[in-house]
């Protein structure tokens, strides 16, 4: 429980969730309250045609939930007029709807490819007693909200590990005013190369059944292109032509709603507008019926004069029968040429590729500042090739320091984290990277704790305290126990992984412990901390410990750097893996690669807004992918 020396504050508002002019929620609502909302269901078997469907829920469940749902966050910190005392403040957000409001949110999940119908995914409406599943996107939000929040999600293991989950999403940055997308070129040209792939994406022909796996992992390479024969027309004096590179008008707008941030085909349609306005498709033909309605999206802006592709307006047809092509500009913008040159270049080439590109990118950011309108930021972060291949030899010359940097991105890759593991488990020292793994999670659940849940209202029922104090209680009891499992698994004497430390630091964190444990209990310290000792701990002890574990970590970090890397990066397979990476991680050179999105939403604290793209990483995915790729095997001398 916490204790009196840890004061709590209690934070209420109201508001009605903003919509935009098109009627619809702010994207970050919809997003959170659709990430509330799956937590607090229990997702289950579902019969609907004689079929049962897992890890789904019906129309009935959703609406109960969406009347009375809540979310509670709260926050620890040091109090600032007393650094010694831990503050909490506890936020809760209580979401209230009628059962007609309910399903029009739903719809909105379903607009957005957050949810689809279990039984016809083709459908596009939100309908009574039907069964619905996460679609891939779905669980992909969902899993960032619960990493970002700190929730407790167990109960959704099952669908994160028997589900495809998108591996990368790509977010479009929004006006804070209105919600919509903020579009320059910048932006089309990071939403064009992510729509298009790195290479033309044409499906195997295989006559052997793919799995839901392996057929969302070939949609996800880019938009399926087919090529597309106009037979000759002899009395216009036109001969047989041979379109390559087409795709559906359809099939665009379903590869943008699964794969990007856009939330709804009314919203794909006018991205795919502007690839046709920026010239980089264009329309090959739409044999549809006289009697067949046409919804044609028409987008405008200014077009620079001279050569450039770009046009004033650009339109897009959104009927069954329509087909585009990528032009030759369209090609270009996607290094396609290139890529397929040089996809297997040396280290050295990889240097020599990063250098051109980094000057170019310097020269764009000039070409922006001095410009009269500001030109869109694309965020950018050197991709896990680029890193090992060329940052590589920039780390020689570092020294230690370019260890530390390398042994931070290895921490962050999934893929390197796995073979540094398996490096460091025969030396016989893996309880470094274990432990810094988890005081890093520990440090995390401490500073942020939620929970999201369905309440049911009883009436005359007496409450005595607020569901922020107590989720607060029981994961104040959660979070002692995860500290001392800490404790006597890697730093108490004789303990099973014991971590090779400074003698000083262990010193420092036995006296306190003796200090408190015998303060509270009357008993003497002998060593290791038994539960009725450890729950006698308040949240501002907890939070000295935990400087004690993060000093402790700071030691293993600078051990593993500079002992452990220097060794691991001579490794055969790690040698193989710099070269094999290219293919494992097709990482787009232009866009940043964020596990978070932006630190404040766009447009606040600036003058004037100006539009991005980020990528957001599905851990769980990534892992998942890893561990079914092929072993890796040495490059032959």
């Amino acid at each position: 429980m916490p204790s009196p020396s840890e004061a709590e504050a209690q934070a209420t508002s109201s508001h009605m969730m903003k919509t935009t002019k098109r009627g619809r929620p702010f994207l970050k609502d919809t997003l959170d309250l659709f990430a509330t909302l799956i937590v607090s269901l229990q997702l289950g078997p579902h019969k609907q045609f004689f079929r049962t469907f897992p890890n789904s829920f019906s129309t009935d469940e959703a609406a109960a939930n969406l009347a009375s749902l809540k979310f509670s966050q709260s926050n620890r910190g040091p109090d600032p007029r007393e650094p010694s005392r831990v503050v909490t403040t506890t936020t809760t957000t209580t979401f209230s709807m009628t059962r007609e409001m309910a399903k029009a949110m739903s719809q909105h999940f379903m607009d957005a490819r957050l949810i689809e119908n279990a039984a016809d995914p083709s459908s596009n409406l939100f309908k009574d007693r039907g069964v619905y599943v996460l679609t891939p996107k779905g669980l992909h939000v969902l899993e960032r909200f619960i990493s970002k929040n700190g929730i407790n999600s167990d109960h959704l293991q099952q669908v994160f590990s028997t589900q495809p989950i998108c591996i990368k999403l790509l977010h479009l940055e929004r006006r804070s005013a209105d919600d919509e997308i903020i579009v320059t070129q910048s932006v089309i040209t990071a939403l064009f190369r992510r729509f298009v792939g790195r290479q033309s994406n044409y499906p195997p022909q295989s006559s052997s059944p793919q799995d839901a796996f392996q057929r969302y992992n070939e949609r996800s390479k880019g938009v399926a292109l087919m090529d597309v024969t106009e037979k000759a027309q002899p009395l216009l004096n036109k001969g047989q032509i041979t379109h390559k590179h087409c795709f559906a008008a359809v099939t665009a707008l379903e590869w943008l709603c699964d794969f990007t941030s856009v939330v709804g085909r009314e919203e794909a349609a006018e991205m795919a507008a502007q690839f046709v306005r920026f010239g980089l498709i264009i329309l090959v033909s739409d044999k549809r019926k006289n009697n067949d309605s046409a919804i044609i999206f028409t987008v405008r802006g200014s077009a620079p004069g001279g050569n450039s592709p770009v046009s004033q307006h650009g339109e897009f047809r959104c009927t069954a029968k329509a087909i585009y092509r990528i032009t030759e500009e369209g090609r270009r913008v996607a290094h396609w040429d290139t890529r397929t040159a040089g996809h297997h270049d040396s280290a050295n080439g990889s240097s020599t590729n990063l250098s051109t590109e980094r000057s170019s990118h310097e020269e764009q950011k000039d070409h922006v500042s001095d410009g009269p309108r500001p030109e869109a930021k694309i965020h950018r972060r050197i991709s896990m090739a680029e890193k090992m291949n060329t940052a590589y030899e920039a780390g020689e010359r570092k020294g230690n320091k370019g260890n530390a940097d390398r042994l931070r991105y290895i921490l962050e890759e999934p893929a390197l984290r796995s073979l540094f593991r398996e490096f460091l488990r025969g030396n016989f020292c893996e309880e470094n990277l274990s432990f810094w793994l988890d005081v890093q999670d520990f440090r995390r659940k401490f500073n942020i704790t939620s929970t999201a849940q369905a309440v049911t209202p009883r009436i005359g029922a007496k409450i005595s305290n607020t569901p922020g104090q107590a989720a607060m209680e029981r994961h104040h009891e959660s979070l002692i126990n995860t500290a001392f499992v800490i404790y006597n698994t890697y730093l108490a004497p004789s303990s099973q992984c014991e971590l090779n430390i400074d003698h000083g630091l262990r010193n420092e964190l036995a006296k306190y412990l003796e200090e408190v444990v015998t303060s509270l209990t009357g008993k003497a310290f002998q060593g290791r901390v038994e539960p009725e000792q450890a729950n006698a701990f308040n949240a501002t002890q907890l939070h000295t410990m935990i400087r004690l574990y993060e000093r402790i970590q700071t030691h293993v970090f600078r051990l593993m750097a500079t002992d452990s890397v220097p060794k691991f990066i001579q490794t055969p397979k790690f040698l193989a893996m710099r070269n094999w990476v290219e293919d494992f991680e097709p990482t787009e050179r232009d866009i940043h690669m964020l596990t978070s999105g932006p630190g404040a939403p766009p447009g606040l604290g600036a003058s004037e807004e100006v539009g991005g793209a980020y990528i957001t990483v599905s851990q769980q995915a990534t892992e998942r992918e890893h561990r079914h790729v092929p072993p890796i095997h040495p490059p032959s001398p």
